[in-house]
Protein backbone atom coordinates (compact mmCIF):
# COMPACT_ATOMS: atom_id res chain seq x y z
CA UNK A 1 0.00 0.00 0.00
CA UNK A 2 1.68 3.43 -0.83
CA UNK A 3 1.77 6.09 1.41
CA UNK A 4 -0.17 9.02 0.33
CA UNK A 5 0.64 13.00 0.06
CA UNK A 6 -1.00 15.84 -1.35
CA UNK A 7 -2.13 19.53 -1.18
CA UNK A 8 -5.18 20.65 -0.37
CA UNK A 9 -6.43 24.70 -1.45
CA UNK A 10 -8.90 25.76 -3.57
CA UNK A 11 -8.38 26.52 -6.81
CA UNK A 12 -5.55 24.41 -7.33
CA UNK A 13 -5.17 25.32 -11.02
CA UNK A 14 -1.91 27.11 -10.26
CA UNK A 15 -0.51 24.50 -8.39
CA UNK A 16 3.00 22.42 -9.27
CA UNK A 17 3.52 20.53 -6.43
CA UNK A 18 2.17 17.45 -7.60
CA UNK A 19 4.16 17.51 -10.41
CA UNK A 20 7.38 18.32 -8.57
CA UNK A 21 7.02 15.38 -6.20
CA UNK A 22 5.38 13.10 -9.32
CA UNK A 23 8.75 13.51 -11.17
CA UNK A 24 11.46 13.61 -7.56
CA UNK A 25 9.79 10.02 -7.11
CA UNK A 26 10.25 9.23 -10.23
CA UNK A 27 13.77 11.01 -10.18
CA UNK A 28 14.65 8.99 -7.53
CA UNK A 29 13.11 5.50 -7.74
CA UNK A 30 10.57 5.93 -5.04
CA UNK A 31 8.17 3.14 -5.81
CA UNK A 32 6.23 3.23 -2.13
CA UNK A 33 4.99 7.03 -2.91
CA UNK A 34 2.07 9.22 -4.47
CA UNK A 35 0.78 12.89 -4.16
CA UNK A 36 -1.99 14.34 -5.14
CA UNK A 37 -3.80 17.48 -5.64
CA UNK A 38 -7.23 18.01 -3.30
CA UNK A 39 -8.79 20.85 -4.39
CA UNK A 40 -11.75 21.20 -1.22
CA UNK A 41 -13.94 24.13 -1.13
CA UNK A 42 -14.37 23.82 2.42
CA UNK A 43 -11.47 23.63 5.21
CA UNK A 44 -14.33 21.14 6.92
CA UNK A 45 -13.74 18.88 4.64
CA UNK A 46 -10.05 17.98 5.85
CA UNK A 47 -11.18 15.18 8.19
CA UNK A 48 -13.10 13.02 5.96
CA UNK A 49 -10.56 13.52 2.94
CA UNK A 50 -7.67 12.01 5.70
CA UNK A 51 -9.64 9.14 7.05
CA UNK A 52 -10.96 8.89 2.87
CA UNK A 53 -7.64 8.48 1.44
CA UNK A 54 -5.73 7.23 4.72
CA UNK A 55 -2.80 10.33 3.81
CA UNK A 56 0.54 10.45 5.24
CA UNK A 57 1.20 14.14 4.56
CA UNK A 58 -0.75 17.42 3.09
CA UNK A 59 0.73 20.73 1.60
CA UNK A 60 -1.57 23.79 2.82
CA UNK A 61 -2.15 26.58 0.24
CA UNK A 62 -4.66 29.08 -0.31
CA UNK A 63 -6.89 29.75 1.53
CA UNK A 64 -6.42 27.46 4.18
CA UNK A 65 -3.03 28.13 5.98
CA UNK A 66 -4.91 30.04 8.65
CA UNK A 67 -8.23 27.85 9.10
CA UNK A 68 -6.58 24.22 9.15
CA UNK A 69 -5.19 25.43 12.87
CA UNK A 70 -8.03 23.87 14.28
CA UNK A 71 -8.11 21.10 12.70
CA UNK A 72 -4.38 20.24 13.99
CA UNK A 73 -3.25 18.84 17.28
CA UNK A 74 -0.03 19.77 17.83
CA UNK A 75 2.15 22.46 15.64
CA UNK A 76 6.12 23.28 15.72
CA UNK A 77 7.30 27.07 17.27
CA UNK A 78 7.89 28.73 14.47
CA UNK A 79 4.14 27.75 12.38
CA UNK A 80 3.02 28.59 16.15
CA UNK A 81 4.51 32.32 16.52
CA UNK A 82 3.25 33.02 13.02
CA UNK A 83 0.18 31.45 13.30
CA UNK A 84 0.08 29.92 9.47
CA UNK A 85 0.56 26.03 8.40
CA UNK A 86 1.34 25.18 5.15
CA UNK A 87 2.93 21.67 5.84
CA UNK A 88 1.23 18.90 7.57
CA UNK A 89 2.76 15.19 8.91
CA UNK A 90 0.07 12.93 9.63
CA UNK A 91 1.32 10.05 12.06
CA UNK A 92 -0.71 7.65 14.59
CA UNK A 93 -3.87 9.93 13.93
CA UNK A 94 -1.98 12.53 15.23
CA UNK A 95 -1.74 15.86 13.11
CA UNK A 96 1.48 18.30 13.47
CA UNK A 97 1.77 21.77 11.69
CA UNK A 98 4.55 23.23 10.07
CA UNK A 99 5.91 26.07 7.99
CA UNK A 100 8.22 25.40 5.58
CA UNK A 101 7.34 28.96 3.89
CA UNK A 102 9.95 30.52 6.43
CA UNK A 103 12.65 28.18 5.44
CA UNK A 104 11.96 28.39 1.54
CA UNK A 105 11.47 31.97 1.48
CA UNK A 106 14.98 32.91 3.71
CA UNK A 107 16.68 30.15 1.46
CA UNK A 108 15.68 32.03 -1.53
CA UNK A 109 16.20 35.56 -0.66
CA UNK A 110 19.41 35.71 0.99
CA UNK A 111 20.20 33.53 -2.49
CA UNK A 112 18.35 37.09 -3.91
CA UNK A 113 19.78 39.64 -1.95
CA UNK A 114 22.99 38.29 -0.45
CA UNK A 115 24.19 40.68 2.67
CA UNK A 116 21.70 43.50 2.07
CA UNK A 117 19.48 44.65 4.23
CA UNK A 118 17.28 46.79 2.84
CA UNK A 119 13.65 47.87 4.55
CA UNK A 120 10.44 45.73 3.25
CA UNK A 121 7.41 46.03 2.31
CA UNK A 122 4.88 42.99 2.68
CA UNK A 123 2.23 43.03 -0.02
CA UNK A 124 -1.04 41.43 1.87
CA UNK A 125 -1.77 40.18 5.25
CA UNK A 126 -3.09 36.93 4.71
CA UNK A 127 -0.78 33.26 5.69
CA UNK A 128 1.84 33.62 3.24
CA UNK A 129 2.75 37.49 4.89
CA UNK A 130 2.81 36.20 8.03
CA UNK A 131 5.53 33.78 7.29
CA UNK A 132 7.76 36.37 5.48
CA UNK A 133 7.20 38.92 8.15
CA UNK A 134 8.89 36.10 10.33
CA UNK A 135 11.82 35.01 8.27
CA UNK A 136 12.50 38.98 8.25
CA UNK A 137 12.60 39.31 11.48
CA UNK A 138 14.76 36.48 11.78
CA UNK A 139 16.88 38.37 8.98
CA UNK A 140 16.86 41.85 10.66
CA UNK A 141 14.95 43.46 8.03
CA UNK A 142 12.90 45.47 8.83
CA UNK A 143 9.38 45.87 7.22
CA UNK A 144 6.15 46.69 6.80
CA UNK A 145 3.03 45.20 5.82
CA UNK A 146 0.50 46.58 2.81
CA UNK A 147 -3.02 46.09 2.43
CA UNK A 148 -6.30 46.56 1.29
CA UNK A 149 -7.69 46.55 4.55
CA UNK A 150 -7.77 49.58 7.10
CA UNK A 151 -5.74 48.97 9.63
CA UNK A 152 -3.93 51.00 12.21
CA UNK A 153 -0.05 49.33 11.95
CA UNK A 154 -0.87 48.87 8.09
CA UNK A 155 -0.57 50.77 5.23
CA UNK A 156 -3.05 51.06 2.54
CA UNK A 157 -2.32 50.71 -1.19
CA UNK A 158 -2.95 54.56 -1.56
CA UNK A 159 -0.27 55.08 1.05
CA UNK A 160 2.35 54.27 -0.87
CA UNK A 161 3.80 57.37 -1.79
CA UNK A 162 7.00 57.89 -4.08
CA UNK A 163 9.08 58.40 -0.93
CA UNK A 164 7.50 55.34 0.62
CA UNK A 165 8.35 53.17 -2.40
CA UNK A 166 12.29 54.62 -2.70
CA UNK A 167 12.90 54.05 1.03
CA UNK A 168 11.51 50.60 0.79
CA UNK A 169 14.06 48.62 -1.61
CA UNK A 170 12.78 45.12 -1.18
CA UNK A 171 8.85 45.06 -2.05
CA UNK A 172 7.33 41.26 -1.85
CA UNK A 173 3.66 40.13 -2.94
CA UNK A 174 1.99 37.94 -0.64
CA UNK A 175 -1.04 38.06 -2.42
CA UNK A 176 -2.22 35.45 -4.84
CA UNK A 177 -2.75 38.84 -7.67
CA UNK A 178 -1.38 37.96 -10.96
CA UNK A 179 -1.86 34.11 -10.05
CA UNK A 180 -2.72 32.15 -12.75
CA UNK A 181 -5.42 31.98 -14.48
CA UNK A 182 -5.81 35.92 -13.83
CA UNK A 183 -2.05 36.23 -15.27
CA UNK A 184 -2.96 40.03 -16.28
CA UNK A 185 -3.88 41.24 -12.49
CA UNK A 186 -1.56 42.93 -10.38
CA UNK A 187 -1.06 44.42 -7.00
CA UNK A 188 -1.95 48.74 -7.17
CA UNK A 189 1.64 50.46 -6.06
CA UNK A 190 3.31 52.98 -7.97
CA UNK A 191 5.75 51.54 -10.79
CA UNK A 192 6.96 54.16 -11.97
CA UNK A 193 8.45 55.07 -8.59
CA UNK A 194 10.82 51.84 -8.86
CA UNK A 195 14.46 51.91 -9.51
CA UNK A 196 17.30 49.78 -10.61
CA UNK A 197 18.04 49.98 -6.46
CA UNK A 198 15.05 47.85 -5.99
CA UNK A 199 14.54 43.95 -5.31
CA UNK A 200 10.85 42.60 -5.99
CA UNK A 201 10.17 39.17 -5.15
CA UNK A 202 6.72 37.55 -5.79
CA UNK A 203 6.12 34.14 -4.89
CA UNK A 204 3.27 33.17 -7.19
CA UNK A 205 5.61 30.90 -9.65
CA UNK A 206 2.93 30.36 -12.19
CA UNK A 207 2.98 32.86 -14.29
CA UNK A 208 6.33 32.42 -14.49
CA UNK A 209 6.93 36.40 -15.01
CA UNK A 210 3.79 37.65 -12.93
CA UNK A 211 2.91 41.61 -13.92
CA UNK A 212 4.02 42.49 -10.65
CA UNK A 213 7.61 41.66 -12.03
CA UNK A 214 7.16 42.49 -15.65
CA UNK A 215 6.36 46.23 -14.36
CA UNK A 216 9.47 46.09 -12.06
CA UNK A 217 11.94 45.07 -14.98
CA UNK A 218 10.70 47.83 -16.83
CA UNK A 219 11.74 50.13 -14.34
CA UNK A 220 15.54 47.77 -13.96
CA UNK A 221 14.75 46.39 -10.71
CA UNK A 222 15.84 43.62 -9.89
CA UNK A 223 13.01 40.41 -9.82
CA UNK A 224 12.66 36.96 -7.99
CA UNK A 225 9.55 34.81 -8.39
CA UNK A 226 8.63 31.81 -6.06
CA UNK A 227 9.35 28.67 -8.22
CA UNK A 228 13.00 28.23 -6.25
CA UNK A 229 11.22 28.78 -2.73
CA UNK A 230 8.35 26.10 -3.88
CA UNK A 231 11.14 23.63 -4.54
CA UNK A 232 13.38 24.20 -1.39
CA UNK A 233 10.18 24.08 0.97
CA UNK A 234 9.06 21.24 -0.86
CA UNK A 235 12.44 19.43 0.32
CA UNK A 236 12.15 20.73 3.86
CA UNK A 237 8.46 19.61 3.78
CA UNK A 238 9.49 15.63 1.99
CA UNK A 239 12.46 16.32 5.80
CA UNK A 240 9.67 16.53 7.91
CA UNK A 241 7.09 13.49 6.48
CA UNK A 242 10.28 11.40 6.56
CA UNK A 243 11.67 12.44 9.88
Amino acid sequence: MPRKFGLIGFPLTHSFSARYFTDKYNREGITDCLYKNYPIESIEELPSLIKQENLSGLNVTIPYKESVIEYLDTMDSAAEAIGAVNCIKISDGKLTGYNTDVYGFSESLMKFIGDLKPKALILGTGGSSKAVAYALGQLHIPYQFVSRRKKAEWLSYQELTADIIREHQLIINTTPIGMFPQSEARPEISYEHLTTDHYLFDLIYNPEETQFLGQGKQHGTHTKNGLEMLYIQAEKAWEIWNG
